[in-house]
């Protein structure tokens, strides 16, 4: 099993500066190769001050002086506000920056807010079109002169300048839920990223389940990574209502995805409010007990257990996903608890 973690900026309050969130990304970043991580990954998100990443790219490129060993992973950019020689260049520039240390997940999008913005208004719902296009694309700049008459994107020959140092291409994952996604993935030779969001291991079974799925529809393809993302709290085992530190914290982070998801207010400078807890009495999902038993909170016993299952069900690599509207000093005492005691069962 492979541990990775999955960490934004993210701004809750007005009074911590983006310097402050950098160098606390920084600090975390950090901490994980210390502690054996095999890969950071930072996503893609425009004017929102909840998850502050307009581009991974530069703050990967930072990554990659600070790190020795740790892959840097852009998890994920989204391919419909993107070109395809933009995306291979970038990429294969952060290979070259960090020495071969460079993955890369390609997604399609989720927020209509930021396809508003970015796109034009072109529905959300479309973007999966640009990911099919742009995966072999950037396979071929990859490797070297290629021309390109698609649907979306049109050029003559070029190629990716500088080339990856990672050959024959490096890693890239696809950020991957319904079988057809798992199905392409597996067919173009990437890895598969998978959230089960706020669902419990049934969801996780269920994803696994189609990644195996496209793994017999695809037998002539030697068998891509599987990962598994999810918001994780880990406290210590004597304090018994150290859970609900967490299961309020990751609320308070889906509540506010429920109001950028939604898109029917106007943020105030980059700010949305959550979603009100009353809107969500007849969800179940949102209640303490289950946010507790769904995504990843609990003691290091109990975390370890939970991952050793998902290793059985085949999953490669578990990614700590950090972003939950807590504070730092609250984040590096969860990711240190998880380093020194869930990560040593696994070695």
């Amino acid at each position: 099993m492979k541990f990775s973690l999955f960490v934004h900026m993210e701004r809750w309050d007005e009074q911590v500066s983006h310097r402050q969130l950098f160098e606390d990304l920084t600090e975390l970043t950090l901490m994980a190769e210390d502690g054996g991580f095999s890969t950071v990954w930072i996503g893609e998100h425009h004017a929102m001050e909840y998850t502050i990443s307009p581009s991974p790219m530069p703050l990967l490129a930072y990554l990659a002086a600070r790190t020795t060993t740790i892959h840097l992973g852009a998890g994920t950019i989204i391919a419909p506000f993107w070109h395809p020689l933009r995306v291979a260049g970038e990429c294969a520039l952060l290979d070259v920056i960090s020495n071969g240390r460079m993955e890369v997940g390609l997604a399609r999008g989720a927020y209509q807010f930021e396809f508003d913005r970015m796109a034009g208004g072109m529905p959300a719902s479309e973007g999966g079109q640009a990911l099919r296009e742009m995966v072999p694309v950037i396979r071929a700049l990859w490797q070297g002169d290629y021309a390109h008459d698609g649907e979306i994107w049109k050029f003559p020959t070029s190629t990716c300048v500088p080339k990856p140092i990672q050959q024959p291409v490096p890693p890239m994952w696809i950020a991957a839920r319904d079988p057809d996604s798992h199905n392409f993935a597996v067919k173009h030779g990437c890895n598969v990223m998978v959230t089960p969001l706020m669902k419990g291991d049934e969801e996780v079974l269920d994803l696994t389940n189609k990644f195996e799925a496209a793994l017999a529809n695809n037998p002539e393809v030697a068998r891509p990574q599987l990962m598994v993302l999810r918001h994780t709290h880990v406290h210590a085992a004597q304090d018994s209502d150290g859970w609900k530190i967490g299961a309020q914290a990751i609320s308070r982070f889906y509540r506010t995805f429920d109001a950028w998801f939604g898109n029917k207010q106007v943020p105030d400078n980059g700010f949305l409010a959550p979603s009100p807890e009353e809107k969500f009495k007849e969800r179940p999902e949102f209640d303490l007990d289950n946010i507790r038993k769904n995504t990843m909170i609990g003691t290091p016993a109990e975390i370890i257990a939970r991952i050793r299952y998902y290793q059985e069900l085949g999953v490669d690599e578990f990614s700590f996903w950090c972003d939950n509207s807590l504070p730092h000093a609250e984040k590096k005492k969860s990711l240190a608890l998880f380093i020194n005691e869930v990560v040593p069962a696994f070695r």
